[in-house]
């Protein structure tokens, strides 16, 4: 059903979106990459009672990893209960023993939240991994909607797709609603050479928050300041952080640290400040704790997972492991500190001799590794040059928790332009396309 208008305009509307530096940049062995987010105008369309069965999965995943982060640093009850192994929780490079004993404003964790879905040839979705620290994207579909508006204004006029200018409104609204003592909401970011930086600075405009780095940032008397233009302090009520954990705080994470604010975690711990997302998020993003969230769901919630996890396997479980041995050249082997598509490998792909090492690797470390089956994934359209052709994509969808947790109806799909390729990250070479989900 897309508008075939929109089609002809794919070059005008990616040399706009270069004009307006839509780019993603890595880091990389010490190397920043910086790059083009190849942008598709084929959009990926949901329908709508499709997406009303997504949102009830979403939100229900989201309550119980925001509620699961406050109980591991607190009462620890779901290890108590044998439910989660104890060193399993305490070897993962995501906890940090800083964050014991703290409560974020309102209990809430995970402000932002963004999922990886992707869907399977018998039509069922399947959750790839939860992002609960920063996760970014969804700066790319807004632009590129406010672009092919402008390209092709009909297309949005005559079909009846939601419309997804509302995010930073959401984001606004989540933000806001945890801002301590009606103080400026800041975004924080590293600086032009970060990863995301377009999104840092469009979310900005977008939300109307001021765009700092860490020299703008002060803390006195146990507060946090932003310094203005002319040098005077206003207080910070909130800050949407694009820093990850150990650099936020010099003095109480990584002391090498020179983009973070230094005593800005006290404040914090204090219940001066609100930071998005919370500090030690990063053991809910834990590849091998998302082993563990359908039992979250049941834990927490006494309910059903209402979205599926790909079927995963722990080799820290001998049982698993076991398996893992038996099917290695079906299953794909992932390290579970690794993101941006970095560290997956495919059993079937591997030689004899790095199959050999690898096998060695796994049965060293066994808690660093997760297998899972191969999904099928369902093949969508995308424009290669003047032909349409099928290729492998995921969705990311974002959970924005205010009072409730709300599901914005778009999202980053993100597919491969390597037609043998499953691996669909923009930091692997893919591109991005608008997601269209249909209205009642």
């Amino acid at each position: 059903m897309y508008d075939l208008d929109l089609l002809e305009h794919t070059d005008t509307v990616n040399e706009l979106l270069a004009r307006y530096g839509v780019k993603f940049g890595i880091y990389k062995n010490n190397t920043f990459k910086e790059q083009l987010f190849p942008f598709d105008t084929v959009p990926r369309i949901i329908e709508a009672d499709e997406f009303d069965f997504l949102e009830k999965g979403l939100k229900q995943r989201v309550v119980a990893l925001n509620l699961f982060l406050k109980d591991i640093y607190s009462e620890k009850k779901i290890v108590k209960d044998k439910v989660i192994p104890e060193d399993f929780i305490f070897a993962s490079s995501g906890y940090l023993a800083q964050c014991e004993g703290v409560t974020p404003p309102k209990d809430i964790y995970s402000h932002i939240s963004g999922i990886d879905l992707v869907q399977g040839k018998d039509k069922s979705w399947y959750i790839l991994e939860d992002n609960l620290r920063v996760p970014s994207g969804a700066s790319y579909p807004m632009i590129a909607r406010e672009i092919c508006r402008r390209s092709s204004p009909d297309t949005f006029s005559d079909l009846h797709i939601e419309d997804n200018r509302n995010y930073a409104k959401l984001l606004r609204r989540t933000m806001d609603n945890v801002c301590v003592d009606g103080g400026h909401t800041v975004i924080l970011t590293p600086g032009r050479y970060n990863a995301a930086y377009f999104e840092h600075s469009y979310l900005a405009e977008k939300t109307g928050a001021h765009l700092v780095n860490g020299s703008e940032l002060i803390v006195q008397d146990d507060k946090l300041y932003y310094r203005n233009y002319d040098g005077s302090l206003e207080r910070v009520g909130a800050v949407y952080r694009r820093i990850s954990d150990e650099y936020l705080d010099p003095l109480n994470f990584n002391p090498e640290s020179v983009i973070g604010i230094p005593h800005i975690y006290d404040v914090f711990r204090k219940g001066n400040v609100a930071l998005l997302n919370a500090p030690g998020n990063g053991i809910a993003d834990d590849k091998g704790i998302y082993y563990f969230v359908p039992k979250m769901i049941r834990y927490y919630l006494g309910e059903e997972p209402i979205l599926n996890n790909a079927p995963t396997y722990l080799p820290f479980y001998e049982e698993d492991m076991k398996y893992v041995l038996e099917h290695f050249d079906d299953l794909v082997l992932k390290d579970v500190a690794e993101a941006g598509g970095y560290g997956v490998v495919f059993g079937n792909s591997m030689t004899k001799q790095e199959k050999k090492d690898f096998i060695e690797l796994l049965k060293s470390e066994p808690r660093r590794f997760i297998a899972q089956e191969v999904i099928d994934f369902l093949d969508i359209e995308i424009l290669d040059g003047n032909e349409i052709v099928p290729r492998k994509a995921d969705l990311r969808a974002f959970v924005l928790m205010a009072d409730e947790p709300l599901v914005w109806k778009s999202g980053l799909t993100r597919f491969s332009r390597n037609p043998d390729s499953f691996i669909v990250n923009s930091s692997q070479g893919g591109g991005f396309k608008d997601t269209w989900v249909l209205s009642h």
